[in-house]
């Protein structure tokens, strides 16, 4: 059974295409990559702004907005949640430090 993440990720995917009227992914996809990303990047300042504030109901709330515009970055970079999966695997066991020493400039 799929997790909620997983679930959101399909209706991000079906809904890319859908009309720019009548859906926000569409509407977002349709304006661009580079407008995503920066919705991505809008969301990660409130999602910091709440946690420096302390706001635990408003880090919740702009945090699920980060993921949400996240997985909307990845669908239209066709990515997807297995492919972060992945990663996460592959990093499995080495430590940060290492991990970010290793990677090519």
């Amino acid at each position: 059974m799929a997790d909620s993440l997983d679930a959101l990720e399909a209706v991000i995917r079906a809904r890319r295409m859908a009309s720019p009227d009548s859906s926000y992914v569409a509407k977002l996809t349709h304006r661009g990559r580079a407008k995503i990303a920066q919705k991505l990047g809008e969301e990660a300042t409130e999602t910091v702004i709440a946690a420096i504030r302390d706001d635990r109901e408003e880090l919740t709330k702009e945090a699920a907005d980060l993921v949400f515009h996240l997985l909307v970055l990845l669908a239209d970079a066709g990515l997807g949640l297995d492919d972060v999966r992945a990663e996460l695997a592959r990093r499995e066991g080495v430590s940060g430090i290492a991990e970010k020493a290793g990677r090519s400039a």
